[in-house]
C-alpha cells in the first residue's frame, strides 16, 4: 500500500491580492513538498482554499460600500489564476463558503459540544455605540498588554505572535471609525482548552526532534509559561457560519475556528468531486499518514495549538455527525513547518503603502519558474529574508540562465546539430560513469532534504550537480573533440544529456514549467506532472470556483532514468530568458506606487 501524505497550505483571507511575502511563506514551500512527494509515489493529497469569512473581508467591503461575498469572489477568482500561472498544484483549492464547509465545521462544534470541550460563558466584548453592534476582534486594534506593540489586533499581537485576551488590549480603537469601544456583556460558547492542555503537550512532546525551532517555542513553550485556558469560537456577527444551535440565532463561528477546519472539509469535498465520497478517510482515519501544515510564523498557535485541541476533542464523534460508521479519531499534524517572513528591499512587505510584490503584477512581465527559483533560495526557513531586485536579477542570469539553462540548452543543440538525435554512447569510460553516479546519488541526499523541509538546500546541492556537468564538459571539450573523433565526442555528449535529463527531475519541485518543457525537448511524448483545471461548483449556498490538480496524466518519477540513445529532439528553445540591468531600477521604481 502506498504512504499517504496530507499537505496543506494556509487559508488566505479573500481580501487582498497575494504577495510573494505569501507566496514563499506557505503556498509555493507547500507546492514543492507535495510535486517531491508525488514524485516519490506517495498518495499525496494537497488541499487548501480561500478564507471567506474572516473580518478582513467584511472590512474591505464596508470600505468599498459593497458585500462581503463580492469581495470574496473577486479575490478567489484572482487566487485561482494566480496559483495555475506560477504552478500550485492543489488537488483542490475551495472556499469555506460553501455547503460542505459549513456542514463539516458545524458537525466538528457539535462532536465537541457532546464530548464536553465546549462551554458557554458571558465575556465582556467590545461594542461600538456608534455603529450599535459588537465589535469582531479584528475590528479593534490597540496597544498590546505583553509587548507594547501599538497595532496589535483584538485577538492577536503580530509583534510576539502571542493569542490575546480583547478585553485586555490598551488603549483600544475601531478600526472603521476610529470612536473607542466600550466594554459589554455577550454570551458565547468556549473552547475548553485548559481541558484539552496536558493532552496537547502530550503531543507536541518529541516535536522539538524535527519541527522548526520557531514553532516549538511558539507552541510548546508557550503552552509551559502561560498554560491554556477556554477561548471564545463563537461571535455576533452576520457573516458567517451559522452556530448549529436553534437558541443561537445571530452567532456565528468564529473565523479562526471554523477556516482550520477547512483541512479536512476539502478533502471531503475532494472525495465527492472524485465520485469517491469516502475517500478521505484512507487520510484523516490513518494513523500512519503524515499531514504537513504549511504556514507563516503567525499563524503558529492556530496550528501547532488550537487545530490539534481541536482533533483531540472531537475524537471519533465527528464520524456520528458525518456519518462515518468507522469510528476512528482524525490524524493529528506531523510537522507544521512555519516560515518566517520575507521583507522588500530592505523594509517590511505593506499592501497599504504598495510597498509589495503583486504575484500576478509580477507574471504580467517576468515567467513563473524564475519567480518560484529566487523564492526559494531565498525562503525564510529559519528567518527573516529579504527580497532584493539586484539579487532577483543577478540570480536569474548567473544561476537560472548561466549555470542551469545554458547547460541543457547547448547539450541539446550541440547534439541535434552534429547527430540529429540523442547520439549512441558506446562503452562508458570512468570519468562518465563518476558523473553520472554523482548526479544519480544527489536523489538520495536531495530527497532527504525534501523530506525535512529544506528546500533550500535541497535547491542548492542540486544546483552545485548542476555546476558539477559543467565542469566535466569544460574537462572534456566535445565541441574540440568532435572534430577528431566523432565516437568519444558522442560518448561525452551522451553522458552530458543523460546527467541532464537527471537534473531535470531534480529540479522539477521547484521550476516545474522548464522542467516540463526540457523534458519534451529530450523527445519525450509524456506529461512529467499532471494537469490543472478550473471548474464551477454549485451548491446552496450559490455557485464557486475550483482549481483542481489531475495527476493521472502524470509521469515524473524521483528516479534517475537513463536517456534512450537515438531519441529524436522536440523543438529546441531557451529554458530561460537573459534579464537587463535594467529592470533593477524599473521594479524598484514601482514600488511605493499605486499600479
Amino acid at each position: 500500500m502506498k504512504e499517504k501524505v496530507i499537505v496543506t497550505a494556509a487559508w488566505p483571507y479573500a481580501n487582498a491580492n497575494i504577495h510573494v511575502g505569501n507566496l514563499t511563506g506557505a503556498y509555493l514551500p507547500a507546492d514543492i513538498f507535495a510535486r517531491f512527494q508525488r514524485l516519490s509515489g506517495k498518495d499525496t493529497l494537497f488541499v487548501s482554499g480561500s478564507d471567506a469569512h474572516g473580518t478582513p473581508i467584511t472590512v474591505r467591503a464596508e470600505d468599498e460600500k459593497t458585500t462581503p461575498e463580492e469581495v470574496y469572489k473577486r479575490f478567489h477568482h484572482s487566487f485561482l489564476e494566480m496559483q495555475v500561472t506560477v504552478g500550485i498544484t492543489y488537488d483542490l483549492f475551495t472556499s469555506t463558503h460553501c455547503q460542505n464547509h459549513y456542514k463539516v465545521s458545524q458537525d466538528m462544534f457539535l462532536a465537541l459540544l457532546e464530548n464536553g470541550y465546549l462551554y458557554k460563558a458571558t465575556e465582556k466584548q467590545w461594542y461600538s455605540t456608534s455603529q450599535q453592534k459588537f465589535l469582531p476582534d479584528r475590528y479593534v486594534e490597540g496597544t498590546c498588554y505583553l509587548c507594547g506593540y501599538n497595532n496589535a489586533r483584538g485577538d492577536q499581537c503580530d509583534k510576539c505572535s502571542n493569542l490575546l485576551d480583547p478585553e485586555k488590549l490598551i488603549n483600544p480603537h475601531s478600526k472603521v471609525d476610529g470612536s473607542t469601544p466600550e466594554l459589554r456583556e455577550t454570551e458565547h460558547y468556549y473552547l475548553d482548552l485548559g481541558k484539552l492542555q496536558d493532552q496537547v503537550v502530550e503531543f507536541l512532546r518529541g516535536k522539538e526532534d524535527y519541527w522548526r525551532p520557531n514553532v516549538v517555542r511558539q507552541s510548546l513553550g508557550q503552552i509551559l509559561t502561560n498554560g491554556l485556558r477556554g477561548r471564545p469560537i463563537t461571535r455576533d456577527l452576520e457573516w458567517g457560519i451559522p452556530v448549529p444551535l436553534k437558541d443561537e440565532v445571530g452567532k456565528c463561528l468564529y473565523v479562526w475556528f471554523e477556516a482550520v477546519i477547512g483541512y479536512l472539509s476539502a478533502s471531503i469535498e475532494w472525495s465527492k468531486i472524485q465520485k469517491d465520497p469516502e475517500a478521505w478517510k484512507s487520510w484523516w482515519e490513518n494513523q500512519d499518514c503524515k499531514s504537513f501544515y504549511f504556514i507563516g510564523k503567525d499563524n503558529i498557535p492556530f496550528h501547532a495549538i488550537i487545530w490539534p485541541a481541536q482533533l483531540i476533542g472531537t475524537g471519533t464523534k465527528f464520524g456520528k455527525y458525518f456519518e462515518n460508521k468507522d469510528n476512528l479519531p482524525l490524524v493529528l499534524p506531523y510537522d507544521v513547518p512555519s516560515n518566517e517572513f520575507m521583507n522588500l528591499e530592505g523594509q517590511k512587505i505593506s499592501g497599504s503603502r504598495n510597498w509589495a510584490i503583486n504575484v500576478n503584477d509580477f507574471l504580467e512581465r517576468f515567467d513563473p519558474d524564475p519567480l518560484r527559483y529566487y523564492l526559494t533560495v531565498n525562503m525564510p526557513e529559519s528567518q527573516d529574508t529579504d527580497w532584493d531586485w539586484e539579487d532577483f536579477w543577478k540570480r536569474n542570469n548567473n544561476e537560472l540562465v548561466a549555470t542551469w539553462g545554458n547547460l541543457a540548452n547547448r547539450m541539446i543543440s550541440f547534439a541535434q546539430k552534429h547527430w540529429g538525435e540523442v547520439p549512441e554512447p558506446g562503452d562508458l569510460t570512468a570519468d562518465d560513469q563518476a558523473l553520472l553516479d554523482t548526479v544519480a546519488q544527489g536523489f538520495e541526499r536531495i530527497g532527504k532534504e525534501y523530506e525535512a523541509v529544506k528546500l533550500r538546500s535541497a535547491l542548492a546541492e542540486t544546483m552545485r550537480l548542476a555546476t558539477e556537468v559543467n565542469r566535466y564538459l569544460d574537462t572534456h571539450a566535445p565541441w574540440q573533440l568532435v572534430k577528431q573523433d566523432k565516437d568519444a565526442a558522442a560518448r561525452i555528449v551522451y553522458t552530458a544529456l543523460t546527467a541532464i535529463n537527471y537534473l531535470k527531475i531534480l529540479f522539477s519541485p521547484v521550476l516545474p514549467f522548464t522542467s516540463e518543457k526540457l523534458h519534451k525537448i529530450l523527445g519525450y511524448e509524456t506529461q512529467l506532472f499532471g494537469t490543472q483545471i478550473i471548474e464551477s461548483i454549485s451548491d446552496e449556498l450559490g455557485e464557486h470556483e475550483v482549481n483542481r490538480y489531475d495527476p493521472t496524466l502524470a509521469s515524473g518519477k524521483w528516479e534517475p532514468t537513463m536517456l534512450p540513445a537515438g531519441q529524436k529532439f522536440g523543438a529546441i528553445s531557451p529554458l530561460f530568458k537573459k534579464l537587463d540591468v535594467e529592470i533593477v531600477e524599473q521594479e524598484r521604481s514601482r514600488l511605493g506606487k499605486k499600479h
